[in-house]
């Protein structure tokens, strides 16, 4: 999945703390920020100038900035920018005052942290709905730009008749009735460039037309120029639109053409060469009209995703020569259960799509489980040699909660990533309709595996070495989380929200820490003659588990580990919403020896601010500050700043996700201690430096 973008905030506030709290409640939410406060004019000016927000929260009785002026700003910017009043409770007169600006476009309650997510929320949603409506407008230009001019060169003659008259004509339809320019054909009607033998049927089908008949595919008739002189022509109908308003595209091709030629063109343009099925992008056509027929009132639509389990280990079977053929079979295995209605297509390598029209729920589940146990069964013949197959179905019927291509595709394939995950050989099939059981059943089969893996060691620890750039001895490593799954690791984006909403973070923390020190001893017992030090993330309420510094300090004394050899880490917006227990804990531990870092740093209006409760050892940079270093200038200055304030305050400074060589140079000119990424190491199951 893609992560959520990165949302531009400016806050209008007097006071910082406050501009804080809401910094990270919003974050706490889940909404990514990079935010700004600004709390006199001046500073709302030359703010706008080199940071174009898509949000602002403005507090109406903010004394150096007024609301007015914050409205007056933004709408001198030209740029759609959701403007949200941040109120600390609603009165009559408030509610009044505030609704009186025309471009505030709605009211969020500083104290109520729900509504105050929820309206900041429905406003991203909103200015997003309306740049894509802008994109969307854009493309849609372009595209009929790209169909006129296509029109104008193509080589058969192409009119569009509104209500019997001419609206749209090629050049070559002028050429071919004798016209010099659409002037001349522009409000004649079609029946004037009919022979007159054949004006009475075609009045007769102009007439069924305007009721709504479908016109007939073909049409043998004599047409007659501009000078009267006649020949033999046949006409193609296809319903279209000019405009926005619904009219006929007529084709007229002389009896000698070759239409088998043009369907073997149309053929090869939207089919797959090696399946026989729809290739990716017809198939991506077929998905976006289905979801403007939902829109449109038409139900009982569903999209399935179809993968071969565990194809990596068909291929050895049946070699690279045999993979076709299995492909070949299962796209023919799912020919075979096609209704007239539906639309099968190969959308990637071995991936492939089924789009049922007019399928009842049930329907669409005794389908895909005829598939599934279709492919099961059979034997399959690749290569010159034998093998069986299982497919993971993923699918979601459509409707209008999710009437929209791109949340179709990500839900099916959402679904099919878990099956797969599950094993495969398994159907789940998302039905908007039933979201929250769909998703409680869901998240109950996550829960079940968390549990499993917390009591049979069904997590596994990864090491990735962090690099020093200044010198410091030691070894320094980053311990990262994966979860077994029965075919593929997982990642904890996956299984953590979940973990968190069912009171498991603090026995997968707890876990963690355990084999963590487990680790660090077996590598001091090896003999390197380097001492390791583990970076260890901590959830928020381990922070208020009072009793974890003594069982850390048990563990450590068993394994012969000192706690200076362990940093445990918090993201700085978290620690926020914790100050005391988070400040109580990092004194516990000190106590003991150990250090601590905090992650995600410089992501905050003042992130210095939070030195003053947090002593921390070590201050990660917020990756969306490092991110190709070369490419953004004004990144790179931030990081200089903090890196120079970082230094002056005493703390050691680390960069994450190093995935280029450009940013580096930058990096050691900025002063960064500590740099970690695939780039300079990657991950691996011991602790040790990979070269």
């Amino acid at each position: 999945m893609l992560p959520e973008p990165i949302i531009k905030l400016i806050i209008v506030d007097d006071h910082a703390e406050d501009a804080e709290q809401i910094t990270s409640v919003l974050r706490n939410s889940g909404i990514a920020l990079r935010p700004q406060r600004v709390a006199s004019e001046e500073e709302l000016a030359a703010t706008l100038e080199s940071f174009t927000p898509d949000l602002v929260l403005a507090n109406p009785a903010c004394q150096c900035v007024s609301l007015t002026t914050v409205a007056r700003a933004l709408d001198g910017t030209g740029k759609d920018v959701a403007l949200l009043a941040l109120a600390d409770k609603l009165t009559d007169d408030v509610v009044t005052t505030i609704l009186g600006h025309g471009s505030v476009r709605g009211i969020a309650l500083r104290n109520r942290h729900d509504q105050l997510q929820a309206v900041v929320r429905r406003e991203l949603d909103a200015l997003n709905t309306r740049r894509n409506v802008r994109k969307l407008e854009a493309a849609l230009r372009e595209s009929e730009r790209r169909c006129a001019s296509l029109l104008d060169s193509s080589r058969d003659p192409i009119a569009y008749i509104h209500e019997g008259t001419h609206v749209r004509a090629n050049n070559a339809y002028l050429e071919m009735f004798g016209f010099e320019n659409f002037e001349d054909v522009e409000g004649l009607t079609i029946l004037d460039l009919v022979a007159a033998q054949h004006t009475a049927d075609f009045k007769d089908l102009l007439k069924r037309l305007a009721r709504g008949e479908k016109p007939p595919p073909r049409l043998d008739l004599t047409a007659q120029r501009a000078d009267g002189s006649t020949f033999e022509a046949v006409m193609e109908f296809a319903t279209a639109t000019y405009e926005g308003e619904p009219c006929q595209q007529i084709v007229f091709r002389l009896p000698g053409s070759n239409p088998d030629t043009e369907e073997e063109l149309k053929r090869l343009k939207t089919q797959d060469p090696l399946t026989g099925l729809s290739n990716r992008a017809y198939f991506l056509e077929q998905v976006d009209e289905a979801v403007a027929a939902t829109i449109g009132g038409k139900r009982d639509q569903a999209l399935l995703l179809l993968e071969p389990d565990n194809f990596r280990a068909v291929l050895d079977t049946v070699g690279i020569a045999g993979a076709d053929d299995v492909l070949r079979t299962l796209a023919g295995t799912m020919k075979q259960r096609l209704r007239s209605t539906d639309n099968a297509g190969r959308i990637g390598d071995h991936t492939f799509g089924l789009l049922l029209c007019g399928c009842p729920q049930a329907e669409v589940q005794q389908i895909a489980e005829s598939l599934r146990a279709s492919v099961e069964t059979a034997i399959i013949e690749a290569g010159g040699k034998s093998t069986s197959l299982t497919i993971s179905i993923g699918g979601s019927l459509l409707g209008e909660k999710n009437a929209k291509s791109q949340v179709l595709l990500s839900q099916a394939d959402d679904a099919l990533r878990v099956v797969a995950s599950q094993g495969g050989n398994r159907i789940d099939i998302h039905d908007p309709g039933a979201t929250d059981k769909a998703e409680a059943e869901r998240e109950q089969q996550w829960l079940e595996m968390i549990d499993a893996a917390l009591k049979g060691n069904g997590f596994i620890l990864y090491f990735q070495p962090i690099v020093s750039l200044q010198g410091d001895d030691g070894e320094f490593f980053e311990v990262l989380l994966r979860m077994r799954g029965p075919t593929e690791e997982i990642l904890p984006s996956h299984f953590m929200p979940i973990a968190e909403r069912n009171d498991r973070l603090l026995a997968i923390d707890r876990w963690v820490i355990e084999h963590t020190i487990a680790e660090l001893g077996k590598h001091a017992r090896s003999n390197t003659g380097k001492a390791a030090t583990a970076f260890v993330k901590l959830s928020t309420l381990t922070l208020h588990d009072e009793t974890l510094a003594n069982w850390v300090d048990a563990r450590l004394a068993a394994a012969s580990v000192k706690a200076a050899q362990l940093v445990f880490e918090v993201p700085e917006a978290k620690v926020m919403t914790c100050l005391k227990p988070a400040r109580d804990f990092i004194e516990r531990w000190r106590k003991s020896g150990g250090t601590f870092g905090l992650e995600q740093f410089g992501s905050g209006l003042n992130s210095f601010q939070a030195l003053k409760h947090i002593d921390a050892d070590y201050l990660k940079i917020d990756r969306t500050l490092t991110t190709d270093l070369a490419r953004h200038a004004e990144n790179e200055l931030k990081v200089r700043e903090l890196c120079s304030q970082a230094h002056a305050a005493g703390k050691h400074t680390m960069v994450e996700w190093i995935e280029e060589a450009s940013s580096m140079p930058i990096l050691f000119s900025a002063g960064v201690t500590f740099a970690q990424g695939n780039f300079l190491c990657p991950p691996s199951r011991e602790m040790r430096y990979v070269t």
